[in-house]
């Protein structure tokens, strides 16, 4: 079964081994939606397609994102809206399939390597101080970092904007996959964390 009747899954290459065991493409059908069969079960998320894990995170409310100094509010106007926000991933893999020329789940798996950290900061108190320390991230953490930044980069770029959601996704999918500090929200989110981990080694 290909991935909206055009895209194989077969042949996708995973090269960050410690990413390997947090992505899945098994169970894919046509629409890549599961009807939340894993929702209920413990660490279940892992089970579920990396595609339909996509389409999850753009289901998002209308939150405030500090970026730069100011926030910025993503509209919320596809939550609960599976079918739409299939719709949108849909188009966006088109639009990165026309513009790479490739296979764009393996375009976004480029992506979600490149743009996961490999670590960052929690806060610890000891003696009644708190202080940051660096903290290496699981590979369910890296993807799920990496997934939120590439959606919420794709939300921002498109509210009240004229560009598309579809567009701006893919857009983004295509800058995280080539590695773009410039023009990537994901990657940029990246390296912030990682320095501000060596920052408090």
């Amino acid at each position: 079964m290909k991935l909206f009747g055009k895209y194989d899954l077969d042949g996708i290459e995973v090269r960050d081994a410690s990413l390997r065991s947090a992505l899945s493409f098994e169970g894919v059908n046509y629409r890549a939606h599961t009807f939340g069969r894993h929702a209920k079960k413990q660490h279940a998320k892992t089970n579920v397609n990396v595609v339909e894990r996509l389409a999850n995170k753009l289901m998002r409310g209308g939150t405030g994102e500090k970026t730069s100094g100011k926030v910025i509010r993503t509209h919320g106007r596809l939550q609960g809206k599976k079918q739409q926000a299939l719709g949108v991933v849909e188009k966006a893999f088109d639009i990165v399939a026309e513009k790479t020329k490739k296979n764009p789940v393996q375009v976004l798996v480029d992506g979600l390597e490149n743009s996961a950290p490999r670590e960052e900061v929690t806060r610890v108190s000891y003696g009644g101080v708190s202080y940051q320390i660096a903290v290496d991230v699981s590979s369910t953490r890296r993807l799920d970092l990496a997934l939120r930044n590439i959606t919420l980069a794709a939300l921002m770029r498109s509210f009240k904007k004229p560009v598309s959601l579809s567009e701006s996704l893919a857009d983004e999918i295509i800058y995280s996959a080539n590695n773009d500090v410039q023009s990537s929200f994901a990657i940029k989110k990246r390296d912030e964390a990682e320095r501000m981990a060596r920052s408090a080694r």
